[in-house]
């Protein structure tokens, strides 16, 4: 090695390594059969990677579009927890739940009352509930066995229980106190020396215009700068109240643009059949009804080959929601808590069949439990027992249940059977954790639907303080008179011409019979004052009742009248008067039951019968503005405002 090659040695000039241990130069021809084979080998491995693309791209199956699903995490075990290697699933979000209508649901309400001359809002939690009756419902709680004079006698006062007072009508996320005073005109003056002209009040304006900050006020003759133009970042600085900002050369500012991009999130509802029922008219009822919810129920058909649901069957929607609009995009079909079938939009908008969805822990634990259906009409209870058994069911206590009994009992025959339709709808505050009824608890609102009648009644509070429950025309749920003055008894004998089972001739029936064995109680059908209680001939040991507005009642053949029942005496609607018997022309145990109007003898069961209360003038304005609000909360719409005062 010469001087020049070991001076580059030591530089680092050093020869390149040869892998094959050669020491000449490498053999060019064997480097292109390498480059060759390489780029064969590269060519037939481009070639199958293509043919695989072409033939998914190709291939005829349909590709389905679905939304997102959320899945369920795993449980964590105790070394990873140590270590906090916790799966990524772990940070993801389940697809929220609909909070659309249900059986049953928990509201937070301001509400506005009166305490020593000062409103007070208060937030109270509030529950609707929606209960058929005829869903098979069952308790293990003991309840009373039917018993009308438990049911008709006249209420005790109620226990006192928390204010109640008015739906306020906004949303206050803490207790707010508001006191309403008069405006003291008498004491306000005005002095008219101060008064300025126009010139001098244009004067201030301009020579004041120059301070004025943020450009809220301008004045036409000045020119107007825009405050958004130099931004915000002098903003609560001594330049900023002047508008001012050094903007550097070539340089524009243009007003920010709000976003108009809203991210879509995925939603899932729950429809339920409580019965046999069309899938088109199950998904109509929900709020499905428009024409991808129409194509949906279609597939759902094809893919259970029925277009009917049995009751229980519950259809899981998946919904994609992008500010006010959602889109359906699946549907799932269980069947006693089993998949049966699920359909999705695929990318041409049409529904196919699909897989079924992952597991959603909240949806998991809403089908829990057997689901009510409608029992058949045969193997349904009676009112009463449907009534108590629902009750409970939905976490009524035994007093509010109780006053439901009492509220619809001039509406309803307790002892008759369930009708498949047969619904309660109720609207009660102060629920517990679990959304059932507590001590504190009060019904505002009960909608009763029995057949093809539907009656709702409001709680109200009236101005002498007592409260009530009024239908939507502000006349009390409280009947005047009861038509049935033996609620265990059995009509025999309507009002008008027949033979007397005794005399042997025709002769006009004044009044209704009601039989029932003897010594069965005999209540006051409305509240009044005794005019004669005693024997009379042939109606045997009778009872007359005057009350008011011209209306009397007559029980006649009575076994036995009741202690301090005597002329002169006041009763209560309600209250036990005598015992049925067989006294004076009579063949068997009955009441022969009488109502006198104005001196003429009417027939019970048909006459019209005045209310017991009506709600007129600032009383009744007051009772509409707050079934209005009820009304609102039930329906999911905006409450109106509560007005606080009105002047005429």
């Amino acid at each position: 090695m010469n001087e020049l090659d070991l001076a580059a040695w030591e530089l680092g000039d050093e020869p390149p390594l040869n892998g094959a241990g050669r020491s000449g130069p490498p053999d060019r021809r064997e480097i292109s059969a390498r480059w060759l084979s390489g780029t064969f080998l590269t060519g037939i491995t481009s070639s199958i990677l293509m043919g695989v693309a072409l033939f998914a791209a190709l291939d005829a199956g349909n590709v389905v579009t679905r939304a997102s699903q959320a899945a369920t995490p795993p449980p964590l075990d105790s070394a990873a927890s140590a270590t906090g290697e916790a799966t990524k699933t772990g940070r993801l979000v389940a697809s929220r739940i609909l909070a659309s209508m249900s059986d049953r649901r928990r509201m937070e309400i301001s509400t506005l009352q009166r305490e020593n001359d000062v409103d007070i809002v208060r937030t109270v939690p509030f529950v609707h509930v929606d209960m058929a009756l005829a869903a098979g419902h069952s308790t293990d709680r003991d309840y009373p066995a039917f018993d009308p004079l438990e049911v008709f006698a006249e209420e005790a006062p109620p226990a006192p229980t928390v204010a109640m007072g008015q739906i306020y009508g906004a949303k206050v996320e803490s207790e707010v106190s508001l006191r309403t005073t008069a405006f003291p005109l008498d004491s306000a003056t005005f002095d008219t020396r101060s008064e300025l002209s126009a010139d001098e009040v244009e004067a201030v304006v301009r020579n004041t215009g120059a301070i004025l900050t943020d450009g809220d006020i301008q004045v036409a003759a000045l020119h107007y700068v825009d405050p958004q133009r130099f931004g915000d970042g002098l903003a609560g600085t001594a330049l900023g109240n002047y508008g001012i900002r050094v903007v550097p050369e070539n340089v524009s500012i243009a007003p920010r643009e709000p976003a108009t991009d809203v991210a879509p999130e995925f939603a899932e509802d729950m429809v339920v059949a409580r019965r046999e029922e069309p899938i088109a008219e199950l998904l109509a009822e929900a709020g499905y009804d428009d024409p991808p919810s129409v194509a949906m129920a279609e597939a759902v058909a094809k893919m259970a080959d029925s277009e009917t649901l049995p009751a229980g069957s519950v259809l899981r929607i998946g919904l994609e929601i992008a500010g006010e609009e959602a889109r359906i995009m699946r549907a799932s079909l269980y069947q006693e808590a089993a998949h049966r079938a699920t359909v999705a939009i695929d990318d041409r908008g049409q529904f196919v069949p699909g897989d079924e969805p992952e597991p959603n822990p909240a949806i998991a634990i809403a089908m829990q439990g057997s689901i009510p259906v409608i029992g058949a009409a045969g193997n349904l209870p009676t009112v009463y027992d449907g009534i108590y058994r629902a009750a409970y069911s939905y976490g009524l206590n035994r007093d509010m249940t109780r006053q439901l009994i009492r509220l619809l009992a001039a509406e309803v025959d307790y002892q008759s059977r369930l009708g498949p339709t047969d619904r309660i709808e109720l609207f009660f505050s102060n629920p517990d954790a679990d959304d059932s009824a507590t001590g504190d608890s009060e019904l505002l609102y009960v909608s009763a639907s029995f057949g093809a009648t539907t009656r709702s009644f409001y709680r109200f509070q009236m101005e002498d303080g007592t409260l009530d429950y009024f239908d939507e025309e502000g006349r009390s749920a409280r009947q005047f008179l009861l038509r049935n003055p033996v609620p265990n008894g059995r009509f025999t004998s309507g009002f008008g011409g027949r033979r007397h089972p005794i005399l042997g001739y025709v002769r006009a029936h004044t009044g209704v019979d009601w039989a029932a064995p003897r010594g069965t109680p005999i209540i006051a059908s409305g509240n009044g004052v005794v005019e004669e209680a005693g024997w009379t001939g042939g109606y045997g040991r009778q009872t007359i009742i005057r009350h008011a507005n011209g209306y009397v009642s007559s029980y006649s053949h009575q076994h036995a009248i009741a202690d301090g029942v005597r002329a002169g005496a006041r009763v209560r609607q309600g209250q036990v008067i005598g015992y049925v018997g067989s006294t004076g022309l009579s063949t068997g145990n009955h009441l022969h039951y009488e109502l006198i109007v104005n001196g003429t003898k009417v027939d019970p069961m048909r006459v019209r019968l005045p209310q017991n209360r009506s709600l007129e003038g600032q009383e009744l304005e007051a009772f509409n503005y707050e079934r209005q609000r009820i009304d609102a909360l039930l329906n999911g719409d905006p409450v109106p405002p509560l007005r606080m005062a009105a002047t005429n």
